[in-house]
């Protein structure tokens, strides 16, 4: 777990950077920066949710550790239905008739 921990806080500057650089790019293609932060943080729990999946799979918990792989995808699935509803609503739009 100290080891995780050590190598995510030294990676968390390039972190930054690169949720610097898609925050940039989704203000150049006027996306709406609402989507871009769900999605990062849809990226953020899928991350989370494996770490400790993996932490505790390591400490021989099996079954919690895919419960907690469950839960993050509920998160995930629960996070994502706005951007689901309004690409939905998009391909409607498009469709003639």
């Amino acid at each position: 777990m100290f080891t995780g921990s050590a190598i995510f806080l030294f990676l968390v500057d390039q972190i930054y950077q690169i949720i610097s650089m898609i925050q940039k790019l989704a203000a150049n293609a006027q996306v709406n920066l609402v989507y871009v932060e769900t999605i990062l943080k849809i990226i953020g729990i899928a991350y989370i949710a494996e770490f400790a999946a993996q932490i505790t799979k390591d400490a021989g918990q099996g079954a919690i550790a895919s419960k907690i792989e469950l839960g993050g995808k509920i998160l995930i699935l629960a996070m994502a239905i706005p951007i689901l509803t309004v690409m939905i609503e998009t391909i409607i739009r498009l469709i003639p008739g």
